[in-house]
C-alpha cells in the first residue's frame, strides 16, 4: 500500500476537521479557492468542523463579522482563537490576578468580559498577543515587567502573519524581540501548535484527536499541532509555507495541496495529493 492509500483510508476515519483561517481560508479580506464550497461539503457530509485561528488581535465575534462578510453563512461561523484559549487558561491557572496584556483594544474587551482584571501598572501576571495597536511605551513598560520575573504568557508563537502585501511580524517575532532584551522567554505559549487547543475541540465534539484532521498553511504551528495531538494534517501552499519547505520540514503533513478547492477534489477523491520529495 502507498503513502497515498495509507493518507487515503485514514480519511475514511476522520469524523471532525478543523481550519486555519489567516492563509488558509483567506488572505486579508479575500476569500481563497474553494473555501465555501469546502464548507457546503461538510454540512452535506455531516462532518463536524471549526476554524480555529492563532491570531489574537481579533476577537470571536470580530472574525464571525469578517467571515459574514465574506459569504460565510452564520451557521458555519464557528471560531476558536488563541486568545479565547488563553482567556480559559488564565481562568483555569490564574483566577482572580491581574493582567498586563499586550493586545489590541478588541481583545482586551474580551479579556474583560470574561472577568479579567487587567491593569498594566500592577499585574501579577503578563499576556503578550498579537497587538497590531502596540507603541514603544507599551512594549517598553512590557519589557520592565518581564524582567522583574512576572509569570509571563503568549497567546501563541506565528513568527509572521501573512497579508496580501508580504509577510508582517506577529507574535512570535515579539516574543524574539523581548528575548533579546529581557533574557525570558513565555513560560507557556497557548496556541497552535500546543495539543490542549485540539483536545479542546476534541471534547466538545466528543470525539478522539485522531479522528480529526487539521488544516492549515504552517508547519511550525498547524502541522505540527497536528503532530503534537496526534490528528491527521493536510498543508495548503497559499499562505506561508512553500513546497520546498517541505524538504526540510522536520515534521511533514500527511496531505499536501495546493489550496482548499484542491483538498475537496481530494476529499471527494477526484485527483490526488501533491508529491513531496
Amino acid at each position: 500500500m502507498n503513502l497515498l492509500n495509507v493518507c487515503m483510508k485514514r480519511l475514511d476515519s476522520i469524523k471532525g476537521i478543523v481550519l486555519d483561517m489567516d492563509g488558509t481560508f483567506y488572505m486579508g479580506g479575500q476569500l481563497l479557492p474553494g473555501g465555501l464550497d469546502l464548507l457546503a461539503y461538510f454540512n452535506e457530509q455531516g462532518i463536524q468542523f471549526s476554524f480555529l485561528t492563532n491570531n489574537s488581535s481579533r476577537s470571536n465575534t470580530d472574525y464571525q463579522e469578517k467571515l459574514l462578510e465574506m459569504g460565510v453563512r452564520k451557521m458555519d461561523c464557528r471560531v476558536y482563537t488563541s486568545g479565547e484559549a488563553t482567556i480559559q487558561y488564565l481562568r483555569k491557572y490564574y483566577p482572580g490576578k491581574r493582567v498586563n496584556l499586550m493586545g489590541t483594544r478588541s481583545l482586551a474587551k474580551s479579556f474583560r468580559q470574561a472577568g479579567i482584571d487587567l491593569d498594566e501598572e500592577t499585574p501579577d501576571l503578563l499576556v503578550l498577543a498579537y497587538d497590531t495597536e502596540n507603541t514603544y511605551a507599551k512594549l517598553a513598560n512590557f519589557c520592565l515587567q518581564v524582567r522583574r520575573g512576572l509569570p509571563y504568557i503568549a497567546t501563541h508563537p506565528d513568527i509572521n502573519y501573512p497579508d496580501p502585501h508580504g509577510d508582517l511580524p506577529d507574535a512570535g517575532a515579539f516574543i524574539e524581540l523581548i528575548r533579546a532584551s529581557t533574557g525570558r522567554l513565555p513560560q507557556a505559549v497557548i496556541g497552535k501548535p500546543s495539543a490542549e487547543i485540539l483536545r479542546q475541540l476534541a471534547d466538545q465534539w466528543h470525539m478522539q484527536t485522531t479522528e480529526i484532521l487539521m488544516v492549515g498553511d504552517r508547519l511550525y504551528t498547524d502541522i505540527q499541532l497536528a503532530h503534537n495531538a496526534g490528528a491527521m494534517s493536510a498543508l495548503v501552499l497559499t499562505g506561508e509555507a512553500k513546497l520546498e519547505d517541505l524538504k526540510t520540514a522536520p515534521i511533514k503533513p500527511d496531505l499536501v495541496c495546493a489550496d482548499l478547492a484542491a483538498l475537496l477534489d481530494l476529499l471527494t477523491n477526484q485527483i490526488q495529493t501533491l508529491e513531496v520529495s
